[in-house]
Protein backbone atom coordinates (compact mmCIF):
# COMPACT_ATOMS: atom_id res chain seq x y z
CA UNK A 1 0.00 0.00 0.00
CA UNK A 2 1.64 3.59 -0.71
CA UNK A 3 1.22 5.39 2.36
CA UNK A 4 2.57 8.81 0.39
CA UNK A 5 -0.86 9.71 -1.22
CA UNK A 6 0.11 12.89 -3.95
CA UNK A 7 -3.49 13.72 -2.45
CA UNK A 8 -3.39 16.36 0.11
CA UNK A 9 -6.97 15.30 2.06
CA UNK A 10 -6.80 18.11 4.54
CA UNK A 11 -7.08 20.49 1.63
CA UNK A 12 -9.41 18.88 0.17
CA UNK A 13 -11.56 18.76 2.76
CA UNK A 14 -11.33 22.56 3.75
CA UNK A 15 -12.34 23.35 0.21
CA UNK A 16 -15.51 21.40 -0.19
CA UNK A 17 -17.76 22.44 -2.79
CA UNK A 18 -20.44 24.75 -1.57
CA UNK A 19 -17.57 26.83 0.48
CA UNK A 20 -18.11 30.84 0.11
CA UNK A 21 -14.75 32.00 -0.49
CA UNK A 22 -13.43 35.61 -2.08
CA UNK A 23 -10.07 36.21 -3.85
CA UNK A 24 -7.11 37.77 -1.73
CA UNK A 25 -6.43 40.38 -4.65
CA UNK A 26 -10.43 41.16 -5.04
CA UNK A 27 -11.84 40.97 -1.65
CA UNK A 28 -15.63 41.76 -0.97
CA UNK A 29 -16.33 39.88 -4.43
CA UNK A 30 -17.82 36.02 -2.94
CA UNK A 31 -17.31 33.41 -5.21
CA UNK A 32 -18.69 29.48 -4.27
CA UNK A 33 -16.28 26.18 -5.17
CA UNK A 34 -18.00 24.33 -7.54
CA UNK A 35 -15.45 21.53 -6.90
CA UNK A 36 -11.82 20.45 -6.04
CA UNK A 37 -10.34 18.37 -8.43
CA UNK A 38 -7.27 16.78 -6.69
CA UNK A 39 -5.32 15.88 -10.11
CA UNK A 40 -5.67 19.36 -11.32
CA UNK A 41 -2.73 22.27 -10.70
CA UNK A 42 -4.67 24.68 -9.06
CA UNK A 43 -7.28 22.48 -7.91
CA UNK A 44 -10.04 24.62 -7.06
CA UNK A 45 -12.54 25.14 -9.12
CA UNK A 46 -15.43 27.93 -8.89
CA UNK A 47 -18.98 28.00 -9.78
CA UNK A 48 -18.35 31.84 -11.93
CA UNK A 49 -14.56 31.68 -12.54
CA UNK A 50 -13.33 29.95 -15.74
CA UNK A 51 -10.10 29.45 -14.32
CA UNK A 52 -8.73 27.13 -11.60
CA UNK A 53 -7.23 28.94 -8.10
CA UNK A 54 -4.33 28.23 -5.75
CA UNK A 55 -5.72 27.82 -2.18
CA UNK A 56 -3.00 30.65 -1.36
CA UNK A 57 -5.07 32.51 -4.21
CA UNK A 58 -8.92 32.41 -1.48
CA UNK A 59 -9.69 33.29 1.76
CA UNK A 60 -12.77 31.20 3.22
CA UNK A 61 -16.03 33.51 4.36
CA UNK A 62 -18.55 30.95 5.11
CA UNK A 63 -18.93 26.85 5.10
CA UNK A 64 -22.72 27.12 5.76
CA UNK A 65 -24.37 25.41 3.23
CA UNK A 66 -21.45 23.05 2.54
CA UNK A 67 -22.62 19.10 2.77
CA UNK A 68 -19.99 16.27 2.99
CA UNK A 69 -22.35 13.78 3.02
CA UNK A 70 -25.99 13.21 1.96
CA UNK A 71 -28.29 14.07 4.08
CA UNK A 72 -31.12 12.03 3.01
CA UNK A 73 -32.59 8.38 3.28
CA UNK A 74 -31.16 5.83 1.02
CA UNK A 75 -33.68 3.31 -0.47
CA UNK A 76 -32.54 -0.56 0.30
CA UNK A 77 -32.72 -2.91 -2.54
CA UNK A 78 -32.64 -6.00 -0.41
Amino acid sequence: MNTESVIDWDEMFEYLPGTIVELKNNPGVLHRIDYYEAMMVPPIWLVDDPRPRYPSELRIVSRREVQSCELEPQTSLV
